[in-house]
């Protein structure tokens, strides 16, 4: 990208090295080179944090100098198994899967997401493959057991620095307008570094709804973070560019009446989010699961409870802690709440006709003449 950088992402720059990040961390989650996000925040009189580790040697370890074994390597004249009269386990002899000459094309088709019903036609049809569907569906099952779990590493934040914002797809509610069931929108804000969870319904969504759904989450959490990490949805960013992204103006001026910044996830980064896409399926898999209700509050308030009963108070499988403890620790950390809520406004194009009038949301306006 250009060494000028656009007034909001210069912003967003200067900010997240105020917060004390590292000239690196500024350019994986903005995608702002390290040398221009470095005179960027020079020029603002922010000092330059260098990446941890720079300059430092980490201590040697003991234990990679410290030999464990007890005897050296095996001796096989002690080891009975090596001894012909040994008795063996009895046994089928093996033999090679049907399945291995075509090696290949199955890896290739299983990392193209294709079943083992799929893969055994496939075979059938375009290389007469004679061996049952039972041989292929135990070859895949071999296949997926001996591959490489993909590794997902863990994002730990300090208290009160970053909260991910996402939808889902929330319960079915009875609509108060036409008395049918209709799907409702599951909001859901998590805080990095407690995994605390505020989560919300409504009906439908747009620009003003998506602020108001961060500022219930922010009010509700008594305090906000220093830095929102969302999706490229509608909503939040009007062009999700993969180095520039812009923030819908209402929502970019939302989060900086209460002090925070907006910071989309970067495209094929899918992880950045890992934290609230958790929290939305774990509404969806376990409070949510199979049940209707009659009105969005008895919705909500039964989603309330389950949050404090259940949600708040269970050891979460990554920090082994208590989510409400650790969100005690995190509260203090938030920024403070504005002493005045968030004035909405309305803003878009508005055409002009030749007649002078000004078309807004389909009403028509006439212009004053000088």
């Amino acid at each position: 990208m250009a060494n000028v950088l656009s007034d909001e992402k210069k912003q967003q720059v200067v900010a997240l090295g105020r917060l004390g990040w590292p000239v690196r961390r500024i350019e994986d989650e903005t995608g702002v080179r390290r040398e221009t996000a470095s005179a960027y925040l020079k020029a603002a009189g922010v000092p330059v944090r260098p990446p941890r580790g720079w300059g430092r040697r980490p201590p040697a370890n003991p234990a990679n100098e410290v030999s464990t074994d007890s005897g050296g390597p095996p001796n096989p004249a002690n080891d009975p198994s090596t001894d012909p009269s040994w008795p063996r386990r009895p046994g089928r002899a093996p033999a090679a899967s049907a399945c291995e000459p075509y090696r290949e094309l199955i890896e290739s088709a299983l990392a193209a997401g294709r079943n083992a019903m799929a893969i055994w036609q496939d075979l059938v049809d375009d290389h007469g493959f004679a061996a049952k569907y039972a041989s292929v569906k135990r070859f895949t099952g071999r296949l997926k057991a001996s591959a490489t779990p993909e590794a997902h590493p863990s994002i730990f934040t300090p208290p009160g620095e970053e909260a991910q914002v996402d939808y889902g797809e929330g319960p079915m509610v009875r609509h108060p307008e036409t008395g049918k069931y209709r799907r409702t929108r599951l909001f859901v804000l998590t805080l990095g570094f407690s995994r605390k969870s505020v989560r919300l319904l409504a009906f439908k969504s747009s620009t003003r709804i998506w602020a108001e759904l961060h500022e219930q989450a922010f009010r509700r959490l008594g305090g906000v973070p220093h830095v929102v990490v969302l999706d490229n949805l509608r909503e939040g960013v009007i062009e999700p560019e993969i180095y520039d992204p812009v923030l819908n103006p209402l929502f970019r001026d939302l989060l900086k009446h209460y002090g925070a910044i907006g910071l989309p996830a970067r495209v094929g980064h899918p992880d950045r989010k890992g934290k609230v896409e958790s929290g939305v399926g774990h509404a969806q898999k376990t409070p949510l699961k199979g049940l209707r209700f009659e009105t969005i509050e008895e919705a909500q308030t039964y989603l309330d409870r389950w949050e404090a009963r259940w949600a708040d108070t269970r050891i979460h499988g990554t920090t082994k802690r208590q989510v409400a403890a650790m969100f005690a620790e995190e509260k203090p950390a938030l920024r403070p709440l504005p002493v005045e809520p968030f004035h909405y406004y309305a803003f878009g194009k508005r055409p002009v006709h030749l007649d002078g009038c000004v078309e807004i949301e389909s009403a028509y306006l006439m212009r004053a003449r000088r």
